[in-house]
């Protein structure tokens, strides 16, 4: 299979670091242009200097996914540069905890205003264009949590199903003018925040204890990596991909309803921790 994308003009969102930079990287070496924002200025100007060498050409710049003039101002100026924008990613945006104890309504809108609004605005900024020249393709960096809700975690859950649900529609709506919009959804892709909660479990865990709880709710039994996710993102912008619109791709190893009972798992793991270093004492 040779998937050619040499003529297309690319936006990936939250594209500086993670999955968005693997993405990005992919359709580089695929001699995409490719033109990345991020909201730090440092970070989005070193990953597209690193870009430089793999793609076309590239544009990297600032911007905040929340500022509904920066974003359109961004897609303006990649039209104007190369002509028009055939490809977004869809990537910006974190996942947040929180559970109805500790969430306030403005931490949700919060949250909302980054993923749900941050991804409307840039459908609709790039939308006009890809109409014009009759050809698009949207791609929607989502998560498990969104398709699959989870007993923690409300901001994600909702933000996220509310994403894919914007996937969906727009997959059905769009297609009429040849632009296809479809959801990735990820499961646990391993771009350093998994570092981080291991180091969260404290003393006396070793990380091959901490793995191996975590893979007890993952059938492929490792965790994904942003490759991974690039390979789908490069298939859906090619032509082999030209018969599939409002899917919604779960990418997790096999994980579908066992991440609900990773929550409970991370607590009696924890819990076991606990007792072992009171024993030790």
């Amino acid at each position: 299979m040779n998937i050619d994308l040499s003529a297309k003009r690319v936006i990936v969102t939250g594209g500086s670091r993670g999955i968005g930079l693997a993405i990005a990287r992919a359709f580089a070496a695929e001699g995409a242009r490719v033109a990345i924002c991020a909201r730090s200025e440092q970070a989005v100007r070193e990953a597209g200097e690193a870009l430089t060498a793999r793609a076309q050409a590239v544009i990297a710049r600032a911007v905040d996914v929340t500022d509904t003039a920066a974003v359109q101002a961004f897609v303006s100026e990649v039209v104007q540069a190369w002509g028009g924008v055939d490809v977004l990613v869809n990537n910006a945006g974190q996942g947040r905890g929180g559970n109805l104890d500790t969430l306030t309504p403005e931490a949700i809108l919060e949250h909302a205003n980054v993923l749900q609004m941050g991804h409307f605005r840039f459908v609709q900024a790039v939308v006009p264009h890809m109409r014009e020249q009759r050809w698009g393709r949207i791609i929607e960096i989502n998560a498990l949590a969104g398709s699959i809700p989870t007993p923690d975690g409300i901001p994600s859950v909702i933000n996220r199903a509310s994403c894919i649900a914007l996937s969906k529609t727009l997959g059905m709506s769009l297609p009429k003018d040849n632009i296809l919009v479809n959801s990735l959804n990820m499961g646990w892709i391993d771009t350093g925040q998994w570092d981080r909660h291991y180091r969260e479990m404290g003393p006396g865990v070793s990380r091959e204890e901490f793995d191996a709880m975590v893979m007890k709710v993952v059938p492929l039994g490792r965790y994904g990596k942003p490759e991974d996710v690039a390979g789908m993102a490069l298939f859906l912008a090619s032509e082999y991909a030209s018969f599939i619109s409002a899917a919604s791709i779960d990418i997790a190893g096999g994980m579908g309803g066992q991440i609900a009972y990773f929550p409970q798992l991370k607590r009696d793991f924890a819990a076991m921790v606990k007792a072992r270093n009171d024993q030790g004492r």
